[in-house]
C-alpha cells in the first residue's frame, strides 16, 4: 500500500517561499512510469495542478505557476518537495501530493493521494 504524507509550515508570510515535502512509503519515487505531483485547492475553488517530477527526474510545471515553482526530490529519503516563491494570500490553499500513473498512450490516472495540508499565506 502506497502512502503519501505532506509536511511543512501551515503559515507563510507574503513574499516568502512556501516549502512542502511529500514523504512516500510503500513504493519508490523512481518506479518507472510514475509521476509525483503537487496539486492544490484554494478555498471555494477546484483542484489546480501545479507540477510534477517524473520517475527519471524530469519536471513539468503549470504554465501559470512555472515562474514561481520548483519541484525537487531526494531519492535516498524517497521524498519530493515543492517550493513556491513570492507567495500572496491567493496562494492560500490545501496542498496535496499525489502519484500519477501515465500509460504510453498518454492516458493517466491518479491512484494515491496524501491527506493534504492547509497552507495559509498571511502576515
Amino acid at each position: 500500500q502506497v502512502q503519501l504524507q505532506e509536511s511543512g509550515p501551515g503559515l507563510v508570510k507574503p513574499s516568502q517561499t512556501l516549502s512542502l515535502t511529500c514523504t512516500v512509503s510503500g513504493g519508490s519515487i523512481t518506479s518507472i512510469y510514475y509521476y509525483w505531483n503537487w496539486i492544490r485547492q484554494p478555498p471555494g475553488k477546484g483542484l489546480e495542478w501545479m507540477g510534477a517530477i517524473a520517475y527519471e527526474g524530469s519536471r513539468n510545471y503549470s504554465p501559470s505557476l512555472k515562474s514561481r515553482t520548483s519541484i525537487s526530490r531526494d531519492t535516498s529519503k524517497n521524498q519530493f518537495s515543492l517550493q513556491l516563491s513570492s507567495v500572496t494570500p491567493e496562494d492560500t490553499a490545501v496542498y496535496y501530493c499525489a502519484r500519477r500513473l501515465t500509460y504510453s498512450s498518454g492516458s493517466y490516472y491518479y491512484d494515491y493521494w496524501g491527506q493534504g495540508t492547509q497552507v495559509t499565506v498571511s502576515s
